[in-house]
């Protein structure tokens, strides 16, 4: 046993998953790497344990393809509740990544191991959180970061090559 005393616990992370085999490793590992874990089977026990949790839910990580709520889904709804909470979904689907990222979350593909897990999660939360606020507002030409100009106007972007050479004229 270590002399050191141990590490306080950090961050809280809702892990949502509707497979108890790999729900149960991510709770493992997270645990181990001293964030508090909090663990749902569906994005509407998701939606009620958050509910439920007095204090700060500093990250989420989803499952992107659940029978009863999509990732997508219980993402966007938890942003509404939580406007602070970081999001990460996980899929084993090929095609999953883009879709999750035009909303500003991070995208962890499946399989995975425990040491890409605990890296990424931590990446995530000590970056600036560019999530958009979930709800029907949802526009993925916009950049969350307030100092850009396509935050205020998602259609103010510079010419390319791809703009018509006589537009308007």
């Amino acid at each position: 046993m270590s002399d050191s005393p141990r590490k306080a616990k950090s961050e809280t992370i809702l892990v949502v998953d509707d497979g108890e085999l790999l729900r149960t490793f991510i709770v493992a590992v997270l645990e181990r790497a001293n964030f508090n874990v909090i663990s749902a089977d569906s994005g509407p026990n998701a939606i009620s344990l958050a509910e439920k949790t007095e204090g700060k839910i500093d990250l989420l990580l989803s499952d992107w393809d659940m029978p009863e709520m999509s990732g997508i889904a219980l993402g966007q709804a938890l942003k509404m509740q939580r406007p602070d909470l970081h999001i990460m979904q996980m899929s084993g689907g090929a095609h999953d990544t883009l879709l999750v990222m035009n909303y500003g979350w991070a995208f962890l593909q499946k399989p995975f191991v425990a040491k890409r897990l605990v890296e990424m999660i931590n990446d995530v939360l000590h970056s600036p959180n560019r999530a958009q606020h979930g709800g029907e507002s949802f526009d993925s030409r916009l950049d969350t970061n307030p100092n850009s100009p396509q935050a205020k106007d998602p259609d103010n972007h510079p010419a390319d090559g791809n703009e018509p050479k006589d537009r308007g004229k």
